[in-house]
């Protein structure tokens, strides 16, 4: 493996992830979409704080910052962000403060959305909460929080800045290159292969590293991300530049192709963070078929369109949906859901 993903275990890590995550079938899934063999990975159940993909990220990042003797880490997310519940609670497994800086980034939410879910973990943990009102500016965003680390720095602070741009070393999406040799192992194990594999594609990390990491060990299945924050002509080139970056921090050739990079943004409408029939729908579905959890942000919208792109697959199609975790957001759509199953 070694030799295959470049220097990417010369990177120092925090052990944060229980690994691997089981890969488990949907059989009542599989019957309602009617001609394909499903099956989950569950990466839902990577142990920290209610688990999530953000885990794998984060033991690269927190792994930089303990080599560099930070005591303090600072992010920027969405309000009902995952990344920033999960970097909170790793920041006090690892004895660390926590600034969270929460983008005012889906328009006219509840009072639920602004203290549930995610953000009342955000206080559990003791981050010192700061807030952006824009949305959509990651440069302002990082500028901001730069700021906030200065100060901190004044303080006497040592501090460690997560960024949200693009432009800097996808340090996380080393996680998920990590994660395509584990399921790789998982389907050499269990003599089986995926024709198809769906990942929620949001900031883009998990995505370009699993796509660069199966590629990288030579396995061809095909890696669909379905799009949860912007149209698939920006995501496509949002993915086609980690791959590149990764390339860069590996110290190797791209094994990323164009061909490779698969997008669907079918179900993005109207947009980041907000529902729509289909999503709801997925909500239900994993929730009374399989158990399963998934939030109307990421993992339900990359759900139903798992579902769609199974119903449409030729017969005996064998295809595993990434989840990402993420169930704490499903509080802060509470009157939403309410309505929804009532």
């Amino acid at each position: 493996m070694t030799n295959r993903l470049g220097r990417l275990m010369q990177f120092p890590r925090a052990e944060l992830a229980h690994k691997p995550t089981p890969i488990d079938q949907m059989p009542n899934l599989s019957v309602v979409v009617g001609n394909t063999q499903l099956y989950v990975k569950r990466d839902d159940c990577t142990g920290l704080a209610f688990g999530g993909n953000k885990v794998r990220q984060l033991e690269f990042y927190l792994g930089e910052a303990v080599a560099q003797s930070a005591d303090t880490v600072l992010i920027t997310g969405a309000i009902q962000s995952n990344f920033v519940r999960l970097t909170a609670a790793a920041s006090c497994k690892l004895g660390m403060q926590c600034h969270i800086q929460l983008e005012d980034r889906v328009a006219g939410v509840d009072k639920a959305y602004k203290n549930s879910g995610n953000v009342l973990l955000d206080r559990m943990f003791g981050a010192n909460l700061h807030y952006y009102d824009k949305g959509e500016d990651e440069i302002g965003a990082d500028r901001r929080i730069r700021s906030i680390a200065q100060s901190l720095k004044e303080q006497g602070r040592r501090p460690y800045i997560i960024p949200l741009a693009p432009g800097h070393p996808p340090l996380g999406s080393l996680g998920y290159v990590l994660s395509a040799q584990e399921t790789i192992n998982q389907m050499e194990t269990n003599n089986f292969r995926f024709d198809e594999i769906v990942v929620a594609s949001g900031s883009g990390h998990t995505h370009a590293g699993l796509l660069f990491g199966l590629r990288a060990l030579n396995c061809d299945v095909k890696v669909t991300g379905i799009c949860v924050r912007r149209d698939a002509v920006a995501q496509r080139k949002r993915i086609h530049s980690h791959c590149t970056e990764i390339a860069r921090l590996l110290e190797m050739n791209s094994p990323v192709e164009e061909s490779d990079i698969n997008l669907n943004d079918d179900f993005l409408a109207p947009g980041y963070g907000k529902t729509n029939p289909p999503t709801m729908k997925a909500v239900k579905l994993a929730a009374q078929m399989e158990g399963l959890i998934v939030d109307p942000t990421y993992t339900a919208k990359s759900m139903a369109g798992f579902i769609d792109i199974a119903r449409c697959a030729e017969p005996e199609r064998v295809m595993l949906f990434v989840h990402t975790g993420g169930q704490p957001a499903i509080f802060g759509y509470e009157p939403k859901l309410t309505e929804y199953f009532t």
